[in-house]
């Protein structure tokens, strides 16, 4: 079973995510809306399949993170979160929280050793490439 396939996204704490979006997007030329800006990238094992990447400035004040004290969180794109999340278990890795579901796909998160929150995401792409037609940073 595959376990990791890429990141999924990138999310750090902010004092002012607006302001944040905003340099990024006169400076950097990001494509950004209220989340921060979506990555499109092609899969490099099926070229014809596209993927998404979320970069995401948060609220300095965000519980988002926790239990982890960081001041980001990266998110990892998975293949099967369910089973992925049984084996994890099993290996002795700490689950934080219940995997929650949106039409984008399925989310969990886990700790690694030093305590640092990861997300863990099954996505469902072609929400994105249905939503998101011409606004993403490429």
């Amino acid at each position: 079973m595959k376990r990791v396939t890429g990141i999924g996204g990138i999310f750090y704490k902010s004092e002012d995510p607006k302001k944040a979006r905003d340099w990024y997007s006169k400076h950097l030329g990001l494509v950004t809306n209220q989340y921060g800006s979506l990555f499109e990238f092609r899969q490099g094992a099926n070229p014809d399949q596209v993927g998404y990447l979320q970069w995401s400035p948060m609220e300095a004040d965000t519980n988002y993170y926790a239990p982890s004290k960081n001041e980001f969180m990266i998110n990892y794109r998975v293949e099967n979160l369910v089973e992925l999340l049984k084996v994890l278990k099993y290996e002795g890795v700490e689950i934080v929280g219940e995997m929650e579901e949106y039409d984008y796909g399925k989310f969990a998160w886990i700790l690694d050793p030093e305590g640092h929150k990861i997300e863990l995401w099954e996505p469902v792409d072609s929400v994105f490439t249905k939503d998101n037609e011409g606004k993403t940073t490429m």
